[in-house]
């Protein structure tokens, strides 16, 4: 399961928990050398083990260069996934929590079937509003944890993805921050045995747009 530490990749985790056809061995998160947190979201590196270790499960990692092109990034997951397969044979399906960009699901399936990978969207295609609020009333617990200021004014950063929140996003704006609007970091949910304690720490602004709050353990 590709993880980054967020609600749409503990959600589909938790989907995929509930089927009998198929068994979730690993979560694989990328993270940014230098800043020892997961690309883009930003979640700390032990927050993301914690996360894991409540789902019970090992976390591999890949490691990307901050300033990372496809070709890097491509070579960078080769070598994840044949360390995957290496401990576990026959492993042939990679699973991903997007919900709705269909060019990103695209180049995936483009990207991984060339590695001779099978790729896993299980909640690629349902409304979003509906899905936020399903996560919400289904025990998820998250806040974000990366807000673009070039969408959603930077006083959202660290606010908890509830309810409340949904109601104060933009009329137009997508409820779970699908187009990158906003990131989250989860700290409960059914997908683990048990909450995780994170404490907010500060929020910054790093390259004139993003408003990064720090989760700490």
């Amino acid at each position: 399961m590709s993880w980054s530490g967020g609600k749409d990749a503990a959600w589909a985790l938790h989907q995929l928990q509930q089927r009998d056809d198929l068994h979730v061995v690993a979560l694989l998160t990328t993270l940014t050398e230098g800043h020892e947190r997961s690309s883009m979201q930003g979640v700390r590196a032990d927050v993301l083990q914690a996360q894991a270790n409540a789902a019970g499960l090992p976390l591999l990692q890949s490691w990307i260069p901050q300033a990372c092109d496809n070709a890097v990034y491509l070579q960078r997951m080769t070598a994840s996934l044949h360390e995957a397969r290496q401990r576990w044979p026959g492993l042939q399906t990679m699973a991903f929590g997007d919900l709705l960009l269909q060019d990103i699901r695209r180049w995936r399936e483009q990207q991984y079937d060339a590695l001779g990978w099978k790729t896993l969207f299980p909640l690629f295609g349902r409304d979003t509003r509906a899905l936020a609020r399903e996560m919400i009333d289904g025990g998820l617990r998250a806040h974000l944890c990366c807000v673009d200021t070039q969408h959603l004014d930077a006083a959202f950063a660290g606010r908890a993805f509830d309810h409340s929140l949904l109601e104060a996003l933009p009329p137009d704006m997508d409820a779970c921050g699908e187009n990158g609007e906003f990131h989250t970091c989860v700290s409960a949910g059914p997908m683990f045995s048990g909450a995780l304690a994170l404490t907010q720490g500060e929020t910054v602004l790093r390259e004139s747009r993003y408003a990064y709050t720090d989760f700490l353990l």
